[in-house]
């Protein structure tokens, strides 16, 4: 393919109304020259006359700052290779409007006229107090605070910060916590939610007291730290985490959330002026939907949780489908809590969808359902047909002619009608540069694939030429001040304009990235879902290259929540009339299955709330772990906390809010339930149906029909009685039959059962033999005590001589779906004469018989019921690899003729059969006698009616039944596991849950954070580091937190360097170690994972030992990014030794050493 070259103009500047944020790390790189002033009637865009539904994309409102998002530090995407092919898109368009009340959109005309009418005015008018500096505003709004007092703090004070006139839900968040209440904030991406956190910021400081931010990740606080630093000054923000302080002391100060809640932890139960939180005001929760992430959801229900009462909350949270509950939780346990939500996204968008040849809209013109012109039929109809079409209204008419005429598709056809539409990533870029789409974040769920994605476009230029040396001159300060961060592979692709973004690059090098983003010299991205979770790089147009993404189990669809997420990318405040969502056709889905999704509705946040060892110690322990000898009694740990008390705070989750409110109306409903089934009940006895039958027959009908029934009855008992015999004669007929064929060849056999659905399956299989009769006490040992397979003995007694000592009993055979079925002789249809013969394949093998009761005998047991009666089971397991060459033998039913058959019943199990079938027809005349009756069709009438309501019971009790399921299911979350873990700890002596006395392990265990603290404080209390040194502690330490971390080799690159060996004796000690304590885990039904792992120990010695990172990275088979993370995972845990109680100094003092070795460019957290 010939390149070609895009050129775009420079970005336009904006006007005061729209400051650009500075980027630190590229103010040393970059040098631009003054643009042309931006004015919103010289923009181009265009409109398209659709409409999106208002509950499932909400749209935008007024101009006003971005809200800064997070990145996330991991990728969890699929790493397989993917044909770039895979990743290829084309776009369309669609509009995007919803319906708002008056009050809303008069406030929007408001701002709509402010922002233009700024615009044009131009820089004379807008040189007024707009001139000042944000710091500089804030600063203002102080000076008057001291001077007339806080009652001077409104909503208006706190808006004239900023030079654009605030949204409304901004306006309401701010007032409400201007009322004293805490806040719950749901808005779209990108709508602003960081301005109300700021604005009480602004408050806070103002009065003199302080306010916590808490973020997810690391990455995100250093953000926050640049940004709050523009406005509040440096002076004024401070940022902590694990392993570093910055002016821990200011007024506002960032942090993780997990620094927070191990501040908690020795604070709850606390006097206000003793805790650390003493002089906090306001703690701000971002990314509060981070609640239903399974790995760290429990982070921030421990917050709210533990938080005092006079702290306000602000939770800042994306669109969730039950904000509602959560604020309804918060003002349960905390507080007096106000809900503020906002449905409008402040850049309307626009959903288009990509095929091979073009680019349309995804949904109709109402905005309710798909493009028609995006089905299946019609793609074909379009690819097969295109040469027919001259003209719109012929096309028109023909797709509405063969709509009606095409039959429907398989699916294989529409397999190959999708492959057949994937289009290129050439032919969708080019359809962005036409429809000036560009820039563009374009997600790909792989590594691998974005690489490829920025190798397939090696002839593309995005970028013009004063574009390219502004980009090559960045590029060059940035190598002379980082050179190891550089990544080789992307610097040329940097120059073209075109960039990847995910968790394999170095955090320095996405920053790189990032701010040429921002700054407009990169005009394509391609990155991971893990973008869409965090950074602030919004673009005019999102790309999803595919709406599935590759899991261990298979590939999955993704949830709407995350399709949003990734869409709240698109559209530029202040800057874009409308953004862009391109979804694109792939092999596995297309329109029909975008749609689906889009309107699948947002999913709500879930309690995903657990306890672990900290929890637990730092809760019974008290506030604090241990008090040194020279402590005074004020400073003396308190008693620890009861277990009741303990299970009131964990009792107060998300979880068990939800929880109760469902059990509450579960409860309301079984009662009902009951009512309606009692009532039920009592219409459809024999009395009420009686009582019935008197009331609207005659009298000598009722006498007939009353006779007649009674007779019925006493027929049907025979004809069950009957029924039972010929089972019970059949078993007879074929136990001598089976026996024998157990100690002679493997017969062939077939099994027959009907499913729930009524449909007959007969099943191949090759007969193994009676259970009792083989060699396998593990099966044996299963179905004699199990209850799931026991028989009914009953069954044996009979008045017939042969079948008075009869009773059933289980059989193995291996089918030709290579499973094994466990069964009773009820199941057997047939037994045919051919089979496997018990010989062996060469002298000195063992049998057929034998080898494969062994495979049976070694399976997991993991049998399914496949059906049941009251002669037993049917049961299937799963066979294996080493089954399946058996099965494949076995010839299907078909090919098996009846002459094959040795099944041979005897005369009087014919006799049986014949006797069944006789009553069967007694009791059928019996019914048409009845029916021929003279009141018998107001007696139906009467019967129909009690049938009606045995159903309606039926389904009621089984409504009822789910129901106390369900209320059984929600016990209290997370309390099993409290106890469960306490079990462990009081075990293994680190803490004694009766008398609440900590010793040292728990002391320990208690300061640490990972993830299982016991299994860390038992590694770095063992003497045996001792002897390690600071290179070598720090391997081991990295052996503990490498979990999650892979080696991907790829062409010649498939080296790691090896730990030394005492590093390696060390690891083989401690795994004895992790083993004992996995087994005590298990005793008390413990699941919190021991990571041991010495793979990449030698990664983390050769960097700790000095080695530069171009020399650790020579042909290595990780990738950098992987690598730094696991690098600043073993820092972290270094940089805990030195403050954690109990250790011993040698071993803290060569962490330390350890530590400040391994903490330098180009993995270092801190940028600019």
């Amino acid at each position: 393919m010939g390149a070609f070259s895009v050129h775009a103009s420079l970005s336009p500047s904006l006007s005061p109304l729209y400051r650009l944020p500075s980027f630190p790390l590229l103010k040393p790189f970059l040098h631009f020259k003054p643009l042309q002033r931006f004015h919103p009637k010289n923009r181009s865009y265009f409109r398209a006359p659709y409409r999106f539904p208002i509950s499932v994309l909400p749209i935008g409102s007024s101009s006003q700052l971005s809200d800064d998002e997070i990145e996330a530090e991991s990728d969890d995407e699929d790493e397989d290779d993917v044909a770039a092919e895979e990743y290829d898109v084309v776009s369309s368009e669609i509009g995007e409007d919803s319906e708002h009340d008056e009050e809303e959109e008069e406030e929007e005309e408001e701002n709509d006229d402010v922002l233009e009418g700024n615009s044009i005015i131009g820089e004379k008018n807008s040189q007024s107090r707009y001139e000042e500096f944000k710091w500089q505003r804030v600063e203002r709004i102080r000076n008057e605070v001291r001077e007339f007092g806080e009652e001077i703090i409104d909503v208006e004070e706190l808006a004239s910060v900023y030079n654009f006139r605030i949204d409304k839900f901004q306006r309401l968040a701010i007032k409400a916590f201007l009322r004293g209440s805490s806040v719950v904030v749901s808005a779209p991406t990108s709508s602003g939610k960081t301005l109300i956190a700021e604005a009480a910021a602004v408050a806070t400081i103002a009065r003199g007291r302080r306010l916590f931010y808490t973020t997810p990740l690391k990455a995100l606080s250093n953000q926050k730290l640049r940004d709050f630093r523009e406005t509040f000054g440096d002076a004024n923000v401070g940022l902590l985490t694990g392993d570093s302080a910055v002016n821990k002391d200011a007024p506002v100060l960032i942090m993780t959330t997990e620094i927070l809640r191990n501040m908690m932890y020795h604070s709850v139960g606390m006097d206000s002026s003793e805790s650390a939180l003493s002089h906090v005001d306001v703690i701000v929760l971002d990314e509060v939907h981070y609640l239903s992430d399974i790995s760290r959801g429990t982070v921030w229900e421990e917050i709210v949780i533990y938080c005092p009462k006079q702290v306000q909350l602000i939770c800042l949270s994306a669109t969730v489908a039950n904000p509602d509950e959560l604020a309804g939780w918060i003002g349960q346990i905390h507080g007096k809590t106000e809900l503020v939500t906002s449905s409008k996204r402040p850049v309307p968008l626009t959903w288009l969808f990509s095929t091979k040849t073009t680019l349309l809209p995804l949904l109709d013109e109402k905005g309710t359902g798909m493009n028609r012109r995006l089905s299946l039929n019609q793609l074909q109809l379009d690819s097969s047909r295109a040469n027919l079409y001259n003209d719109e209204r012929s096309r028109r008419r023909r797709s509405r002619k063969y709509q009606f005429d095409v039959p429907p598709l398989s699916k294989n056809d529409m397999n190959s009608i999708r492959r057949s539409q994937v289009p290129q990533v050439i032919d969708t870029l080019w359809h962005l540069k036409e429809r000036d789409m560009l820039p563009a974040v374009w997600f790909i769920f792989s590594r691998k694939g974005c690489d490829a994605a920025v190798q397939y476009l090696e002839e593309c230029t995005l970028l013009d030429e004063c574009e390219i040396s502004e980009v090559e001159l960045a590029l060059k300060r940035f190598r002379v001040r980082y050179p190891d961060a550089v990544r080789e592979s992307s610097a040329k692709a940097l120059l073209r304009g075109v960039a990847a973004h995910h968790a394999g690059c170095l955090p320095l090098w996405k920053s790189f990235i990032e701010e040429l983003f921002q700054k407009g010299l990169v005009k394509v991205v391609f990155a991971t879902e893990t973008l869409a979770a965090g950074i602030n790089m919004p673009a005019r147009t999102a790309v999803l290259s595919s709406l599935s993404k590759r899991i261990e189990s298979g590939r999955t669809l993704l949830n709407s929540n995350e399709l949003l997420q990734m869409a709240g990318r698109a559209g530029r405040r202040g800057i874009d009339e409308r953004g862009h969502v391109v979804l694109v056709q792939t092999p596995y889905e297309g329109a029909e299955e975008c749609c689906k999704v889009l309107f699948s509705g947002l999913e709500p946040l879930v309690s995903q709330f657990t306890a672990s060892y900290g929890m637990v110690l730092n809760l019974l322990a008290g506030s604090k772990v241990r008090s040194s000898p020279e402590s005074d009694d004020s400073n003396a740990p308190r008693a620890g906390r009861t277990l009741e008390e303990a299970r009131k705070l964990v009792e107060q989750s998300f979880g068990n809010y939800v929880g109760s409110n469902v059990m509450l109306a579960a409860k309301e409903e079984i009662a009902k339930i009951q009512t309606e089934i009692e009532m039920l009940s009592s219409e459809i006895t024999d009395e009420a149906i009686d009582k019935k039958s008197r009331k609207l027959l005659s009298q000598s009908a009722y006498m007939e029909i009353a006779d007649l029934q009674e007779e019925l009855r006493a027929e049907k008992r025979i004809r069950t009685e009957l029924r039972r015999r010929m089972e019970l004669e059949r078993i007879f007929s074929l136990n001598p039959l089976l026996e024998e064929l157990g100690d002679g060849h493997l017969p062939f056999m077939c099994l027959q059962h009907t499913d729930s659905d009524g449909v007959q399956h007969q099943i191949p299989a090759v007969y193994l033999g009676k259970v009792d009769s083989l060699k396998t006490s593990k099966l044996k040992n299963m179905v004699h005590e199990s209850d799931a397979f026991a028989l009914n003995k009953e069954i044996s007694s009979s008045d017939t001589s042969s079948a008075d000592a009869i009773e059933p009993s289980y059989h193995v055979a291996l089918g030709s779906d290579n499973s094994w079925y466990l069964f009773t002789e009820k199941w057997i249809k047939a037994i045919y004469k051919t089979g496997f013969p018990n010989v062996a394949l060469a002298l000195g093998d063992a049998l057929p018989r034998e080898i494969m009761t062994d495979l049976v005998d070694k399976a997991e047991f993991q049998w399914e019921k496949v059906a049941e009666s009251a002669l037993g089971g049917l049961w299937c397991m799963e066979g294996s690899l080493d089954t399946w060459s058996w099965s494949l033998n076995v010839p299907v039913v078909s090919s098996l003729s009846e002459d094959d058959e040795v099944l041979q019943f005897s005369e009087a199990y014919q006799n049986a059969v014949q006797s069944y079938k006789d009553q069967r027809n007694k009791v059928s005349r019996l019914k048409k006698k009845i029916a021929r009756s003279e009141g018998f069709r107001e007696y139906k009438k009467i019967l129909d009616v009690a049938k009606f309501n045995e159903e309606k019971i039926r389904r009621l009790k089984a409504r009822s039944r789910r129901l106390v399921t369900r209320i059984e299911q929600i016990e209290p979350s997370g309390w099993k596991e409290f106890l469960q873990i306490s079990n462990v700890i009081h075990e293994i002596r680190a803490l004694d849950i009766n008398s609440h006395v900590i010793f040292p392990l728990g002391e320990t265990a208690a300061a640490i954070r990972g993830e299982n603290e016991l299994w860390l404080a038992m590694v770095l209390r063992n003497k045996i580091l001792l002897d390690l040194k600071p290179a070598q502690l720090a391997a081991v330490c990295g052996g503990l937190v490498s979990e999650g971390i892979k080696v991907r080799p790829w062409k010649n690159n498939s080296y790691i360097y090896e730990a030394s060996t005492t590093v390696m004796n060390v690891i083989t000690f401690l795994d004895e170690q992790r083993s004992s304590l996995l087994q005590l885990q298990e005793k008390h039904g413990v699941k919190i994972p021991c990571c041991l792992d010495n793979q990449f120990c030698g990664m983390v010695e050769a960097w700790a030992s000095g080695l530069t990172w171009r020399e650790i990275m020579m042909d290595c088979a990780m990738d950098e990014g992987d690598l730094a993370r696991l690098l600043r995972r073993t820092i972290d845990i270094l940089a805990q030794i030195p403050k954690i109680p109990d250790i011993d100094p040698l071993l803290q003092s060569n962490a330390v050493k350890a530590s400040s070795v391994m903490d330098r460019p180009p993995i270092s957290d801190l940028v600019g």
